[in-house]
């Protein structure tokens, strides 16, 4: 009884194994991120104030995955950026959101698949409605924690604050990341551009504490 007891465990860990191991399979990716937002999310309350029924509305994110497969495709190396656009600043969960995503082209098709599936996914209500779908070049570097992105339309260039001002004063950190990140940061925005028509109308921002960084895991 005790041996038939043993083989009926080892078979049911046997299983719960493989049932992980795909799961984990699936949903192992990690790697750096950056988005830039159209209002300050560190700064005083008049600032706030004067922004959050004005502007706020649009947003650029991006990804640079460092390791991890989703279906079974290896995605290290493969970035991807995202323009959000919304009816109202993107702190209100019921705005009105669509948004357009850029892959990599130098991602293999099985690759912008898999990306595209799995922002689709996991990140649906930061997206909103996906209304384009395209590739481009896209350059992501990280120097420390100083971030520097580009593709066709889009340009990010993000620094660390001086000091971690937003971990001193926590209270005047208005805003909430669009991704759930690890580690995160406010950013301070050197130049933000979104020159397309894809999705938005062009914007710039620059010179502001406008953006968050950290490390994504999904």
């Amino acid at each position: 009884m005790r041996r038939v007891l043993f083989v009926v465990m080892a078979m049911v860990a046997a299983v719960c194994g493989l049932i992980f191991s795909s799961h984990a399979e699936n949903v192992s990716l990690r790697g750096d991120y950056v988005e830039v937002r159209t209002a300050s999310v560190f700064a005083g309350a008049c600032h706030y104030n004067g922004e959050v029924v004005t502007t706020g509305r649009d947003a650029m994110m991006a990804w640079n995955v460092t390791s991890g497969k989703w279906q079974g495709v290896d995605l290290a190396g493969v970035r991807a950026m995202a323009i959000v656009t919304s009816d109202a600043n993107l702190s209100d969960d019921d705005a009105v959101r669509q948004s357009e995503l850029v892959i990599d082209a130098r991602a293999s098709e099985a690759q912008s698949q898999a990306m595209i599936d799995a922002l689709q996914q996991k990140y649906v209500a930061a997206l909103g409605k996906v209304v384009t779908v395209r590739t481009a070049l896209i350059s992501f570097e990280r120097n420390g924690r100083s971030y520097a992105v580009a593709a066709d339309d889009a340009t990010i260039n993000v620094e660390a604050m001086p000091n971690d001002l937003c971990c001193k004063m926590p209270n005047l950190v208005w805003y909430r990341p669009l991704v759930l990140l690890e580690n995160r940061k406010v950013g301070y925005t050197a130049k933000a551009v979104y020159s397309g028509k894809h999705i938005s109308t062009p914007w710039s921002r620059s010179g502001e504490n406008s953006a968050f960084y950290g490390s994504f895991s999904l």
